[in-house]
């Protein structure tokens, strides 16, 4: 595990680089929340080395914030989203492809995002091609009439404020052909620092995750 830095086409990012022990299984770019490349994000990455694939997730804020890393509180969650403004879905997925693009020489490469980074997850699918997997990606609504190009999974909870349950519909009809995963939680359910962390569910959708990246990648 370690820090590696990243070419864009708009300047140079940090990024987490965790290694299997094992002979990798493929390899999958981790995107990031809207806190930046926090410890929790870190732990992901790893969590997937764990399971036999080379991981890395790249500091996305990077291009406009260098090292920045927020709390999950109020505060956090208003710089955030300031800071995402700022960068906009074509930076955040100039970061992406850069980590992809660093995997796929020795790889097959899936994208797995969480809540901000499931909708760049989701872009990356159906703007280059990558398999992606997306966890309550909240700002994926505006381009549901985007196709996928590429095997793409969806993880939502069914008592998340951010993505009603018409937005969960609207998926559903414009995305036929993705695996839609509706579990019995809230907004963040994989992240152990946050309110709505749920162990069980995070756990479940991480065994449906690892099967769906077995299929596609191996």
């Amino acid at each position: 595990m370690a820090s590696i830095s990243l070419s864009t086409r708009h300047g140079r990012i940090s990024a987490w680089k965790a290694m299997p022990r094992i002979t990798p299984r493929g390899a999958v770019v981790i995107v990031q929340e809207i806190f930046g490349l926090t410890s929790h994000i870190r732990q992901v990455a790893d969590r997937f080395a764990n399971h036999g694939y080379v991981a890395v997730a790249p500091a996305l804020f990077d291009l406009v914030h260098p090292g920045v890393e927020l709390a999950y509180d109020e505060a956090g969650v208003a710089r955030g989203r300031e800071i995402v403004e700022e960068l906009g879905f074509n930076g955040a997925l100039d970061g992406v492809r850069a980590a992809y693009d660093h995997l796929e020489a020795d790889h097959k490469v899936a994208i797995v995002g969480y809540c901000w980074g499931g909708t760049v997850a989701f872009l990356a699918n159906t703007r280059f091609g990558a398999p992606a997997v997306s966890y309550y990606g909240g700002r994926t609504v505006p381009f549901l009439r985007e196709r996928p190009k590429a095997p793409l999974m969806m993880h939502f909870g069914d008592a998340d404020p951010i993505i009603p349950p018409e937005d969960l519909q609207k998926t559903r009809d414009a995305q036929p052909t993705a695996e839609i995963l509706v579990w019995p939680a809230g907004h963040g359910f994989n992240c152990d620092q946050r309110a709505d962390y749920n162990a069980e569910v995070a756990q479940q959708a991480m065994t449906r995750t690892l099967n769906f990246l077995q299929k596609i990648l191996h």
